[in-house]
C-alpha cells in the first residue's frame, strides 16, 4: 500500500513489527494503561488487558471446599472438596467444570458489563483471568476443539454478539485448538431461568440444543460466561456426548454460589428478557 510516495512494509515483517512496537509505546505514553473495570491507573509494566490489584482482590478464586464436578463453592472456607448434593444424586453429563471465580462482587460487575453494557473489550481481561487461574487445568485436558454455549438466533440478533464465543476465541490461543461455534446450536428458545424453581430450571433447557457429528471422538472444551444452576451447560454436554464427544470439560469466567437457588438471584441476570 502506498500513500504519498511511502510504501508500507508488509504485514509480519520485522519493519512492521518495529513500527507496531513504537506505536504501542507512543500510545502508552499519552494514554497510560488503566484497569478496564474501575479505571484505576496501572503501572507501565502491567498489561492494559488485566484487572488491577484492587479489583482482583474482589474476584477471589473458587477455593476448597467446592464440588470437584460442577465447581459449586460451599459456604465455609477451608476443608476438603466433596461432591455437592446434586452431583451426588446424578452425575452431570460433563466430566468436570471450572470457573475463574465466584460470581459475586467485582467479577459479577465485570461479567454484567461484558454481557449487557456492550463492554466487548472485557473479553480479553476475563479470558486472561481464566487462563491465569485455570491454565493448568486447560492444558492437562488437552482439548481438540472449543465450543461456546450458543444463543438462539433471535437472541443473538438482538444482542448482536455471543459473550461465550468471544471468550472461546480468546481461550483458543492459549489452548492451541480451534473454536468450532457451529458444532453446537440452539434450535429453540427457552424461558428465562430467573423466576423458575430449581426443578423447572433443570428441565427448561431440555431439547433446546443440537450438536453436529464433528464432535465425534473429540475432546471438547465447552465455554460459557457464567455457570448458574449448571442446567444449560449440562444439557449442552449431554447433547455433545450423545453426538460422540469423547470427553467434555466446561470452563466459565464465573460460578454462582449456593444462593442461586433463590429466584431473586436472577433479578439482574437476564436483563428482563423473556428468552435466553
Amino acid at each position: 500500500m502506498v500513500f504519498s510516495g511511502f510504501q508500507a512494509p508488509p504485514v509480519g515483517s520485522p519493519s512492521m513489527s518495529l513500527l507496531t512496537r513504537k506505536g504501542r509505546d507512543l500510545l502508552r505514553l499519552f494514554l497510560p494503561p488503566c484497569c478496564p473495570l474501575c479505571g484505576r491507573s496501572l503501572s507501565e509494566k502491567h498489561s492494559p488487558h488485566i484487572f488491577c490489584t484492587e479489583c482482583i482482590s474482589e474476584m477471589p478464586p473458587i477455593s476448597s471446599p467446592c464440588c470437584p464436578r460442577c465447581a459449586l463453592p460451599f459456604a465455609p472456607s477451608g476443608g476438603p472438596d466433596h461432591l455437592c448434593e446434586h452431583c451426588t444424586r446424578k452425575n452431570p453429563s460433563y466430566d468436570w467444570a471450572a470457573a475463574a471465580g465466584c460470581f459475586e462482587s467485582s467479577l459479577r460487575e465485570a461479567i454484567h458489563a461484558f454481557k449487557f453494557s456492550g463492554r466487548l473489550d472485557l473479553d480479553r481481561p476475563l479470558s486472561n483471568l481464566i487462563t491465569q487461574r485455570l491454565g493448568d487445568r486447560l492444558e492437562s485436558f488437552q482439548a481438540d476443539l472449543l465450543i461456546p454455549v450458543p444463543l438462539f438466533p433471535g437472541r443473538l440478533r438482538r444482542r448482536t454478539f455471543n459473550p461465550s464465543y468471544l471468550l472461546a476465541r480468546r481461550l483458543s490461543r492459549f489452548a492451541r485448538c480451534p473454536v468450532v461455534p457451529h458444532a453446537l446450536r440452539q434450535i429453540r428458545p427457552h424461558l428465562s431461568q430467573r423466576k423458575l424453581s430449581r426443578e423447572q430450571r433443570l428441565l427448561n433447557p431440555r431439547g433446546s440444543y443440537e450438536a453436529s457429528l464433528a464432535v465425534a471422538g473429540r475432546r471438547v472444551l465447552l465455554v460459557d460466561d457464567v455457570i448458574t444452576t449448571g442446567a444449560t451447560v449440562n444439557e449442552c454436554s449431554r447433547v455433545l456426548r450423545s453426538s460422540g464427544a469423547a470427553a467434555v470439560g466446561v470452563v466459565a469466567a464465573g460460578r454462582a454460589p449456593r444462593h442461586f437457588d433463590d429466584p431473586s438471584f436472577f433479578k439482574n441476570e437476564s436483563r428482563r428478557s423473556k428468552f435466553r
